[in-house]
């Protein structure tokens, strides 16, 4: 059996677990795991684990989920487990005492092809943007937020189809991969580092964590811009779109799947155009967007037949 050094990994969504999943499962032993503590949630605002601890639990590896990562307490578990390398996948950023422990180093895998997408939220924000290709990179924790030598990286490509749900499996996959490739490289000294190199600054494109005006569909945009951010935000939480209806309340529209239509026309903008059976499409500025897949404020979510059936478009407008 190939003996492997103490290994602990930091991650807390679902995204890390799947890629924890995968080094377990190609025989990469783990001393300990380090995940978020458990938070409210629900109606009952009871204390849900993370899907990392989820998947965990039965496993048999230590958990720490530390308010603090410079709290005396965990630096003592720390001490415990002994890790001479460390992973980390969709956590918060590790403070210098935490990353330079390791004699082997502390390496982070970011689900972009580095130095673009840089932040909390690469896997919306290329798809916001209309990117057609992306990828996972593995670098060397230092100082900076995702700024350290990179150790590997692979390109995965963006089809017209995928959205974000979709886009983070593909991402996933290749991040599992490329995650278990860079721990025998580390291991065997196989590393060849890469200094992130770092283009005009008016060029590099940032993945901040997304707000909630972030959700929001500016209907003043291009058909392709508005069906790209409804696609960052599907499967979940969903773009947003606001309407008023003739008493005046205004709801949120969410819009979870949409076709874009380059097409000249005269309508004004944020105009609904329906035949009130079989299609719901949006004048914009360059044409259309076909909604497909919606959820109206209290109502399922639904495709857009089951939900003309109790929408009357001309109750309604569309905000801005």
């Amino acid at each position: 059996m190939k003996a492997y050094p103490s290994i602990v990994f930091y991650g807390t969504p679902e995204f890390a677990a799947g890629i924890l999943d995968y080094m377990l499962s190609q025989g990469i032993p783990v001393t300990g795991v380090v995940t978020a503590p458990d938070k409210p949630a629900g109606r009952g605002r009871k204390p849900q684990p993370s899907s990392v601890k989820e998947y965990v639990l039965n496993k048999g590896i230590p958990i720490a989920q530390p308010e603090k990562l410079k709290d005396p307490t965990f630096l003592e578990q720390l001490d415990t487990w002994k890790p001479e390398l460390q992973v980390v996948v969709a956590f918060r950023m590790l403070p210098e005492v935490v990353w330079s422990y390791p004699r082997l180093g502390t390496f982070n895998l970011h689900a972009s092809l580095l130095p673009q997408y840089r932040g909390a939220a690469p896997i919306q924000w290329v798809l916001i943007n209309g990117e057609k290709e992306t990828g996972v990179s593995t670098f060397f924790l230092n100082h900076e937020i995702d700024a350290g030598k990179i150790i590997l990286q692979e390109k995965v490509p963006i089809l017209p189809e995928d959205n974000a749900g979709i886009l983070t499996d593909k991402l996933m996959k290749a991040g599992a991969r490329l995650t278990v490739t860079t721990i025998e490289k580390i291991i065997h000294g196989q590393v060849e580092l890469i200094e992130q190199k770092v283009p005009d600054p008016a060029l590099l494109k940032k993945a901040p964590k997304i707000k909630k005006e972030d959700l929001l569909i500016d209907w003043n945009d291009t058909p392709r811009s508005i069906c790209n951010r409804v696609r960052a935000f599907s499967p979940h939480p969903g773009a947003r779109a606001r309407i008023q209806a003739l008493n005046g309340q205004i709801l949120i529209l969410k819009i979870f799947s949409a076709i874009a239509k380059v097409e000249k026309h005269n309508l004004p903008v944020r105009r609904f155009v329906t035949n009130g059976k079989t299609f719901l499409d949006i004048a914009v500025k360059e044409g259309f967007v076909s909604l497909k897949e919606v959820q109206l404020e209290g109502r399922k979510r639904m495709n857009i037949r089951d939900f003309l059936m109790g929408f009357q478009a001309e109750d309604y407008k569309l905000l801005t």
